[in-house]
């Protein structure tokens, strides 16, 4: 059973850096494409980025391109979210989500395989 693991969450001032951590274990991580989603209180989850199994495809929302990098480490089963130049507006629940034996890039949260406990971004203005 693949397990997902968030971490690298907290509190930041606006224009502030966070770095998110997504571990990855119960399969092999190769064989799946990943993705990154959020939560605000009150709204729906919704897509922020997206990587193929190789790393070569990469894939962002409107919102969050330019000041986010998603990137991943085959050899580590991990996947990251750099997050730059934070906003109020990206507070939010963050969810790494598992993909299988997809390209990747999938912005649908039904297109997704399983999904980590989520990690708490708060940005202060």
């Amino acid at each position: 059973q693949v397990h997902l693991v968030e971490s690298g969450g907290g509190l930041v001032q606006a224009g502030g850096s966070l770095r998110l951590s997504c571990a990855f274990s119960g399969g092999t991580f190769e064989s799946y494409a990943m993705g990154w989603f959020r939560q605000a209180p009150g709204k729906e989850r919704e897509f922020v980025a997206a990587i193929s199994w190789s790393g070569g495809g990469l894939y962002y929302a409107d919102s969050v391109k330019g000041r986010f990098t998603i990137s991943r480490d085959n050899a580590k089963n991990t996947v990251f979210l750099q997050m730059n130049s934070l906003k109020p507006e990206d507070t939010a629940v963050y969810y790494c989500a598992a993909d299988w034996r997809h390209a990747g890039g999938r912005r649908s949260t039904s297109d997704y395989d399983y999904w980590g406990q989520g990690t708490q971004v708060t940005v202060s203005s």
